[in-house]
């Protein structure tokens, strides 16, 4: 009703029960003894609170009241990070002695499975099953249970492996895989251990498969040059080819026009020969002619000659003088043909 309306509905009460009606059941207090009481028990409370705080380390930062809101970050980080440092003795004997219990324990339970006489009892109260699987403790030694606690890192230390996860990824060092895995473990020594062997398993990776493409490359290159070869191979076997086939044709041209001009040149002798045969036949006509003339012309003078011994060796007889039977021009014949061509060559 004091929200909605702002009237105070109460009752007041006398110290013998009795109903107060003209009391005011709320009002505020006056200032006065009653105030300054209050304030010096507060500065009070905040003294010795204080006090606590320097003693213990355990500042404004850590013991979880809310922060003030004008307080910087960085501020806050290092007031928990100076309480951290305060109680690092406390922090680091609660885990010695939490691992030494354990480690007590360890021994303990593998004393009473094989040395302690209230073995029976400790089977019975733990259970058979229980026992069997307990009893292959008794051939472990205590590092085989490799008992240890580690605290999970803060926000300081996961910052920093974080820085250095980018750091990595920036650097190509890590792919995006590696980083998922490495931020997924709790325990900040071994993942900045899984860090470097995912650093270094990503460089042999990255080697091998530079090598299995400089090798390809090389193949590649192999093969490029060989298909060059073939090519240029194929190329002179057709440029040669090519060669054969024009200089078989030139030689078959050269051939047809050998064999025309030797049909030609018999042709030519052929007809040669029968014009030589022609001309040897009229010269052997001529000479037979010549021959047959001087024959004739020899038998008329052997005639001539002949009647003129006999007229000589008439007159001879009858005691005459010789009569000259020598021609006087008429041995020439007409048309200045002379007997000298008749003479033999």
């Amino acid at each position: 009703m004091f929200f909605q309306t702002g009237s105070v509905i109460g009752r007041s009460f006398t110290s013998e029960g009795d109903m107060n009606p003209g009391k005011v059941p709320i009002q505020p207090l006056q200032t006065g003894a009653g105030g300054q009481k209050l304030q010096t028990l507060i500065q009070t409370y905040n003294y010795y609170l204080q006090m606590i705080r320097d003693v213990t380390g355990l500042n404004e930062a850590r013991d979880g009241s809310s922060p003030d809101a004008r307080a910087l970050v960085g501020v806050q980080k290092m007031a928990a990070a100076n309480s951290n440092t305060a109680t690092r003795h406390i922090l680091d004997a609660g885990l010695f002695l939490t691992a030494e219990t354990a480690e007590c324990l360890s021994l303990r339970i593998s004393d009473i499975l094989e040395f302690d006489p209230s073995r029976e009892a400790f089977i019975q109260k733990v259970g058979g099953h229980n026992v069997g699987i307990l009893s292959e403790m008794e051939d472990l030694h205590l590092h085989d249970f490799g008992i240890s606690l580690v605290l999970s890192p803060d926000e300081e230390e996961k910052s920093l492996l974080e820085n250095n996860i980018q750091t990595a990824l920036s650097a190509g060092l890590i792919d995006l895989d590696d980083a998922i895995d490495i931020r997924e473990v709790k325990n900040l020594k071994l993942a900045n251990q899984l860090l470097k062997l995912r650093r270094k398993k990503k460089q042999e990776r990255d080697q091998m498969m530079q090598q299995q493409n400089m090798q390809a490359q090389a193949q590649a290159n192999a093969q490029a040059q060989q298909v060059a070869a073939q090519a240029e191979m194929q190329k002179d076997q057709a440029s040669l080819q090519t060669k054969s086939q024009l200089e078989q044709l030139k030689a078959q041209i050269e051939q047809a026009r050998i064999d025309k001009e030797v049909e030609a040149k018999m042709q030519l002798m052929a007809l040669e020969f029968q014009y030589n045969m022609k001309l040897k036949g009229l010269e052997v006509d001529a000479a037979k002619t010549k021959i047959s003339e001087t024959e004739d012309r020899k038998d008329k003078r052997t005639k001539i000659q002949a009647s003129q011994q006999s007229e000589l060796i008439d007159q001879r007889q009858k005691g005459g003088a010789p009569k000259d039977f020598e021609s006087s021009g008429n041995d020439i014949l007409g048309g200045g043909f002379g007997l000298g061509s008749f003479e033999p060559r």
